[in-house]
């Protein structure tokens, strides 16, 4: 146990602060809610009005691309690391990852998510 010990004070510890920062907030914040401060608040613009048409495929292929290479790098590294260990066996389903993955980069080659104007 005594070898657990700093582990267990430094989670305490972490825990009590992010619940002091959590919990002084919503205890000393003066709560003097307005009709304005109830509305609904999105990126500094009213939520009424004309609405603005449709999302360009641009917002949504920049997001598909880095999920894309964040799960890409999280896979290749480890295997990198024992990839001789692994033969050929690894080889070849590193292969068919790379090749599902490159399918997604076609895809957003394919609408344009590339070009940057």
């Amino acid at each position: 146990m005594t070898e657990y010990s700093t582990i267990l004070m430094v989670f305490g510890f972490a825990a009590a602060v992010a619940g002091a920062l959590i919990g002084l907030p919503a205890l000393l914040a003066p709560r003097r809610l307005t009709p304005v401060k109830a509305m609904p608040f999105e990126c500094g613009k009213d939520p009424v009005g004309v609405s603005e048409g449709r999302f360009a495929i641009k917002f949504s292929t920049i997001a598909i691309f880095f999920i894309i290479f964040d799960i890409e790098l999280l896979f290749v590294w480890p295997w990198a690391t024992v990839f001789r260990s692994l033969g050929w066996f690894g080889f070849s389903v590193m292969l068919v990852f790379l090749g599902i993955l490159m399918l997604g980069f076609l895809y957003i080659w394919q609408k344009r998510g590339l070009e940057w104007e």
